[in-house]
């Protein structure tokens, strides 16, 4: 039986980005987020089986820059999984250095009920220059085929361009690392690493963000099914989404 590895990271609404956060006291704002996605993909990968998911997710933020928060999401392992939801909780520092210079770490916690050999916890980095962004997520407790924990690392760059017609264009390329031969090809060869990447339209239309992505993966068929259980999990997709911002 090939067992899921739950390798997610959700996209983290912070306040202090936001211009629609609640203010709450000379200290303390609050950001809520409420979304629909066609399918909810994570690192490439989708979390549903292609399937719809609603999120939704809440940011207290300190005016320090210190902020707490949790996520979630339904999703959909298939077998004889039985979690239905993920959830997020997450808490860190983001430091505005200049206008154009910003630094976010934080730690996250991830948690699938009724399946508890799931979840694992990251630390995590964001370093933003210009808008230009250098991320990653290690953790040391992330699931395996066998059960274990082991370490992965995330590591992806993106960046932001505003088009005419107040159209929004991320670009996203990421390179997840399991640290162990785990993507087995049908010739048998396997490595420890693979690389995605996105391309989203974004528009904020009657007080909503529409999005339209690009999804897509360098795994082959055999190696997505090697890890993950299912062969069309990585394949190239278009993802649609609508959130909103309280």
């Amino acid at each position: 039986m090939n067992v899921r590895s739950a390798l997610t990271l959700a996209s983290l609404v912070l306040a202090p980005l936001t211009s629609q956060a609640l203010t709450l006291n000379d200290n303390f704002s609050l950001d809520m987020t409420l979304g629909v996605v066609s399918d909810y993909r994570t690192r490439g990968i989708s979390q549903t089986l292609g399937d719809p998911a609603v999120q939704a997710g809440a940011t207290l933020v300190h005016s320090s820059g210190l902020y707490v928060g949790a996520w979630t999401s339904n999703v959909d392992y298939g077998g004889p999984y039985k979690t239905r939801q993920e959830l997020e909780y997450y808490a860190g520092y983001y430091w505005q250095a200049t206008e154009a210079i910003s630094l976010d770490l934080g730690y996250l916690k991830y948690d699938y009920p009724k399946e508890g050999q799931f979840n694992l916890s990251e630390v995590y980095a964001i370093l933003d220059v210009y808008g230009v962004k250098l991320g990653a997520n290690y953790s040391n407790d992330t699931p395996n085929f066998f059960g274990e924990d082991q370490d992965t690392l995330y590591t992806y760059l993106s960046y932001k361009i505003e088009l005419p017609a107040e159209i929004g264009l991320d670009l996203r390329v990421g390179r997840n690392d399991v640290k162990d031969p785990a993507f087995w090809s049908a010739n048998g060869e396997s490595r420890d690493a693979y690389t995605e990447w996105e391309a989203k339209l974004t528009r904020d239309f009657v007080g909503v963000t529409w999005g339209l992505s690009y999804i897509d993966t360098d795994l082959s068929k055999s190696e997505c099914a090697s890890w993950y259980g299912y062969g069309d999990l990585c394949t190239a997709t278009v993802v649609a989404s609508a959130s909103k911002a309280f």
